[in-house]
């Protein structure tokens, strides 16, 4: 995974109010991939969370994926 990839959540974050599957965009890379941040955003470009994650709680996206849509409370 690399800079401004799109990447899915394995795992809901409800501190941040994001469920496991939500779309993100990682903003950078912490030392040799050992975590990433990530920008999550609504579909209009409002940020909802800027997270900072373990390679664990993210996985790229499949081509063969379809997205949804559910509402959240803003930041």
């Amino acid at each position: 995974m690399q800079e401004l990839e799109r990447v899915a959540l394995t795992e809901d974050l409800p501190e941040y109010g994001l469920k496991a599957g939500d779309i993100g965009m990682i903003v950078h890379i912490y030392g040799n991939r050992k975590g990433y941040e990530i920008e999550f955003v609504t579909l209009s470009g409002e940020l909802i969370a800027l997270v900072s994650v373990y390679p664990s709680q993210v996985r790229p996206l499949e081509s063969d994926e379809i997205a949804s849509a559910r509402r959240v409370k803003s930041a």
